[in-house]
C-alpha cells in the first residue's frame, strides 16, 4: 500500500544491544499520523462518484481502474470511509460462501427472521410497507375503503423468510456501494494530504516530513 511512502518520518531512540551512543536515532514511520476525510465533503457530490465494486475486487484493482496507478488503493478506502478493510470490504462470492457456512454450518439455511411483504389497497395505497421485521405468524388485515370490506392476507401473503445465508449476502451487498474520488481531484487531494501530515514547527520539528522524539538518556538524571 503506497499510503504508508506518505507517512511522515520519525527519528526515535534507538535501543538496539550494538547502540554505542546516546545521540543513535533510528528512523521509522510515524504509524500515528493519520488524516482523514472532512465529513462536510461527504455531500459534495461534484467531488466523488457513486461507485459499486464488482465482485471479487481488492481496492487496489478500484484504484487501478481509477487512477491508473494500482498504489493509490488507500485513496479508494478513505474516501470510502473504510478503517478496517478485512471488515468493511465486500467479499467474493465464493469467499462469502465459505465465510457464511463455516459461521452457520448446518443452519446456513435456516430461517433467520421474516420479513413483511408490501401489501396494498385496491386503490394502490400502501397498507404495510416491505422489509419489516416480524414474528413467525404475521398476518396483514385492513379494512379496503373502496369495496367497504375487511381483507385478511395468509401468512405467505403477508411475511417472507430471510435465512442465516440471505441475511449475510444483504449485509455484503450494502458493502459494494461506495463513493470515490473523480480522477480529476486526484492530486489536488494529494497535495492536500500531504500538507496536512506534514509536522508544524514545535520543539521537535527537524522538517515538515521529519520530527524528533525526546531522548531519555540524555534528558534523565
Amino acid at each position: 500500500m503506497g499510503y504508508f511512502r506518505e507517512l511522515p518520518d520519525l527519528q526515535y531512540q534507538s535501543f538496539l544491544s550494538d547502540n554505542n551512543s546516546s545521540q543513535n536515532y533510528l528512523i521509522v514511520k510515524n504509524l500515528f499520523r493519520r488524516c482523514k476525510l472532512r465529513d462536510d465533503l461527504q455531500n459534495v457530490f461534484t467531488i466523488f462518484d457513486k461507485y459499486n465494486i464488482q465482485d471479487g475486487m481488492r481496492p487496489d484493482n478500484v484504484a487501478e481502474e481509477l487512477y491508473g496507478n494500482s498504489e493509490l488503493d488507500w485513496v479508494v478506502l478513505m474516501c470510502a470511509g473504510i478503517v478496517n478493510v478485512r471488515d468493511e470490504w465486500p467479499l467474493s462470492n465464493k469467499n462469502l460462501y465459505e465465510y457464511a457456512s463455516d459461521l452457520y454450518g448446518l443452519q446456513l439455511n435456516d430461517i433467520r427472521h421474516y420479513e413483511s411483504l408490501e401489501v396494498r389497497d385496491s386503490q394502490e395505497k400502501i397498507i404495510m410497507p416491505a422489509g419489516k421485521v416480524v414474528d413467525e405468524n404475521f398476518t396483514v388485515n385492513y379494512f379496503d375503503t373502496q369495496s367497504k370490506t375487511y381483507k385478511k392476507n395468509s401468512k405467505s401473503q403477508s411475511r417472507i423468510g430471510i435465512s442465516n445465508y440471505n441475511y449475510e449476502v444483504r449485509k455484503n451487498e450494502a458493502k459494494k456501494s461506495i463513493y470515490v474520488l473523480r480522477a480529476a481531484y486526484l492530486q489536488q487531494f494529494l497535495n492536500d494530504m500531504r500538507q496536512e501530515m506534514g509536522y508544524s514547527r514545535s520543539s521537535q520539528y527537524v522538517s515538515r516530513n521529519l520530527a524528533r522524539t525526546e531522548n531519555t538518556r540524555t534528558i534523565s538524571p
